[in-house]
């Protein structure tokens, strides 16, 4: 029975086939008659939110509508995944270009396009906005606040966060006052990374339930790998330390996932900065410099937990998904150098494990650096119904769309191909290869030639097009892909048949960053303004 009360202390065991394996529960009621408003509350209905102290507040299912109707407006983003796709369309998203290791001596900066087919502007960049400085690298972006801060009027997603992989600056992007035209709001200097956390080159930026935001980094102010955590205040965005307790970072970073109902977070490799500044050398990895491991983390206690050994195939892990259903206990991560896919799981001990799921065979070559070319696995999303994973072969050149219904048995039921180094009649002849007939033609799309390989994805919520852009980060952009340094990336749009699964490219659809007003540029991640499939974590 649910009592009439301020504060209720609980133990909370079996309910049928649902339980939470959790320690400790502490359920903050509101100041409304519980055994009235709510005489019974299955558990499955539950919310939990995480202050960094390790207390769970809880609220359920009616409690989050009801407050949402209260203020009218409700919190940022959506009250589930589900509410999520049906959202409205994209009409704009933010995109950072970079300039470093090109020809061009200029800053990076963010682009705003268009991405509204009735709007006369459609497909183009209709602002820009410069950074103060040179040689950022802009990378990833996150947001001020997101769904997981649903229900709570006081919060506005106004604020695109912008890391600097290389400077370490972090730049915070006013993107409220106006949409399609952003300014810069404020500059964290490397220094309040190096003095306040010993951390450096940030990478993935989350906002967090509590208020704050979290970035992870790749490395130590020395250049060597450190896989640790920045918080930062979310109205002002100073630098408040480390999340991680002291002594619990990893050997490398990158990447990084919270799942709440299950008090965990998991956390990725890449390498260490100063191996992969200029350029990848195979050597590097039987040195030691890059990972190959996942991090699962206690998300209250803010301790390193386990450490999953992916092994061989298991090289660079980089982005991690959980499925989206803030009840899932699973979720799939890529692997760069070895193009698997992992399947990681909550075992039924408790504790966590992976397991191989996809792999896509290296083709065997000739002209090329090495005898064989990986797919070289870079970025992967999942829809939000958890039925598709999609994910980049920067170097084979393919998105693949796998039907992830039976997660432990991906079925590849989409592919296109969109430039890449193994294109027919170009420096490359595969020799071997298990899965193609022959050599995909190059593509090229409104008369422009696309250069590079598909690297960054973005799905729209409602899972019917895919937006896709051409570089992977400026020093293997200038190795792997010299052309397009030279004459800039693009980005593309993709078609889904999010019912039967299949890719399609839109021939109408084409933003060519090498026709830049400063000189061709290095287009990387997308953002919607509302938020999208890997920006916005439920609770």
């Amino acid at each position: 029975p649910v009592m009439s009360c301020r504060w209720l202390v609980c133990v909370v065991c079996s309910i049928g086939a649902q339980s939470f394996n959790l320690p400790e529960l502490y359920w903050q009621s509101t100041k409304h008659s519980w055994s009235q408003s709510y005489p019974v509350l299955p558990l499955r209905s539950l919310r939990p939110f995480f202050d960094l102290k390790g207390t769970i507040v809880l609220h359920s299912e009616r409690e989050r509508e009801r407050m949402a109707s209260k203020c009218g407006l409700c919190g940022p983003g959506y009250s589930s995944p589900l509410a999520a796709m049906k959202g409205p369309r994209e009409e704009i998203v933010y995109l950072p270009c970079i300039y470093r290791n090109t020809e061009v001596n200029k800053p990076d900066y963010l682009a705003t396009v268009d991405v509204d087919p009735k709007s006369p502007t459609y497909s183009q960049v209709i602002h820009r906005l410069p950074m103060p400085n040179l040689n950022d690298e802009l990378h990833h972006s996150g947001w001020n606040t997101c769904s997981s801060c649903y229900g709570n009027p006081s919060k506005s997603r106004d604020r695109l966060i912008l890391p600097a992989l290389i400077s370490s600056r972090i730049y915070v992007v006013d993107v409220g006052s106006e949409p399609r035209a952003p300014r810069l709001h404020k500059t964290v200097e490397p220094t309040d990374l190096f003095w306040k956390c010993g951390l450096a080159n940030p990478h993935t930026s989350h906002c967090l339930p509590s208020g704050e935001v979290m970035i992870s980094s790749i490395g130590n102010p020395s250049g060597n790998g450190k896989g640790g955590f920045a918080l930062l205040d979310a109205e002002t965005f100073e630098v408040k330390g480390n999340w991680e307790q002291e002594g619990e970072a990893a050997e490398f970073g990158y990447d990084f996932w919270y799942q709440p109902r299950h008090n965990v977070m998991l956390s990725t490799e890449w390498g260490a900065p100063k191996a992969l500044a200029y350029g990848f050398k195979l050597d590097d990895i039987a040195a030691g410099l890059y990972g190959h491991s996942l991090h699962v983390w206690d998300w209250t206690e803010r301790t390193r937990i386990q450490t999953i050994d992916l092994g061989q195939d298991g090289n660079i892990p980089l982005e991690i998904r959980f499925l989206h259903d803030p009840d899932a206990a699973e979720g799939l991560v890529g692997c760069a150098l070895n193009s698997c896919v992992f399947r990681f799981y909550k075992t039924k001990k408790g504790d966590w494990a992976a397991e191989k799921v996809i792999s896509v065979p290296s083709k065997r070559v000739e002209g090329w650096v090495l005898p064989e070319i990986p797919g070289l696995i870079t970025d992967i999303l999942i829809s939000l119904d958890d039925r598709f994973l999609y994910f980049s072969n920067w170097l084979h050149g393919d998105i693949r769309q796998y039907d992830i219904t039976d997660i432990r048995n991906p079925k590849l039921v989409g592919q296109v191909f969109i430039g890449g180094s193994i294109l027919k009649g170009g420096p490359v002849k595969v020799l071997e290869d298990k899965e193609l007939d022959s050599q995909p033609e190059p593509r090229i799309v409104k008369g422009t030639w696309i250069y590079g390989g598909p690297q960054m994805i973005q799905l729209s919520l409602d899972g019917k097009r895919l937006y896709v852009t051409t570089s992977l980060y400026s020093g293997w952009d200038k190795q792997f892909y010299p052309d397009l340094v030279k004459k800039g990336s693009a980005m593309l749009q993709v078609d889904v048949d999010s019912d039967k699964g299949g890719l399609t490219v839109n021939e109408n659809f084409l933003v060519d960053f090498g026709k830049e007003p400063e000189g061709p540029a290095l287009a990387h991640e997308i953002r919607y303004p509302g938020g999208d499939c890997s920006s916005d974590i439920w609770l």
